[in-house]
């Protein structure tokens, strides 16, 4: 299992919100790069980095900061926030991202989702964000009638690699993944699925570890990392473990 730290930028600067409310961030770092290169020394094999004023303008904001993080490490980063164009995705990709996440535009725009998928195979995945099962876009502001394994069944019809999936009441309040919404999510389709939102405590990615078996290749993890609830270190071996064992 892959374990992906969260870097999340705002005003140009590393931060993590609570169930994704602007008005509830917390600075964990001034230089986003800074992190990145502490979460590479720490053994990360990929960055999950977040664009906030993207996700919540529509555009990219802070493509300074992430090149910045791109020229400092080794380890691929996938990005999302604010990507909702196929120009936004050259941009990206021209820079050095790995991953793009589409997360808005696979509610509002599936022609782009299509497009992108044909344009680069194997680079797009697609964030569906969910409160009580259903999708929210633009950044949470905006909630849906959809439900996320609905959407995410048609995305793997799209093209798309994989799926981050965010349960927005657990993100940032460290309270344990939806364990039940992620499985059935992964059950239902053949693609990858990322878990992200409420991880608190090393038992946490032990409950997540049998979810390998439903088609959760990782785990995202934000402020229960910046809060030195564990190490990322920590975390990595866990994986690792479990990998070897499960």
């Amino acid at each position: 299992m892959i374990i992906y730290p969260a870097i999340d930028i705002m005003d140009g600067k590393c931060v993590r919100l609570y169930q994704g409310r602007a008005d509830a961030a917390t600075v964990y770092a001034d230089v986003p790069a800074d992190m990145a290169e502490k979460w590479q020394g720490d053994g990360a094999e990929f960055l999950h980095v977040v664009d906030l004023d993207g996700a919540f303008t529509g555009s990219s904001q802070n493509l300074g900061a992430i090149e910045e993080i791109i020229k400092r490490v080794d380890v691929p980063v996938q990005l999302g926030g604010g990507l909702r164009t196929i120009e936004d995705l050259d941009r990206v990709f021209s820079v050095g991202v790995a991953r793009a996440i589409l997360g808005t535009s696979v509610i509002s725009s599936p022609e782009v989702v299509k497009e992108a998928c044909a344009k680069y195979p194997g680079k797009i995945v697609a964030g569906l964000d969910a409160r009580e099962g259903k999708v929210a876009i633009k950044g949470w502001v905006e909630e849906t009638d959809i439900f996320a394994t609905d959407v995410a069944m048609q995305l793997e019809v799209y093209g798309v690699s994989r799926i981050v999936y965010t349960d927005i009441m657990m993100d940032g309040a460290q309270t344990g993944v939806n364990l039940f919404a992620t499985e059935e999510l992964a059950e239902n389709i053949n693609i990858p699925v990322i878990a992200s939102g409420g991880v608190s405590t090393l038992s946490d990615i032990r409950q997540i570890k049998p979810l390998q078996v439903a088609g959760v290749e990782g785990v995202i993890i934000g402020r229960a990392l910046y809060e030195n609830n564990f190490t990322l270190a920590e975390a990595i071996e866990l994986a690792r473990w479990d990998n070897a064992n499960r």
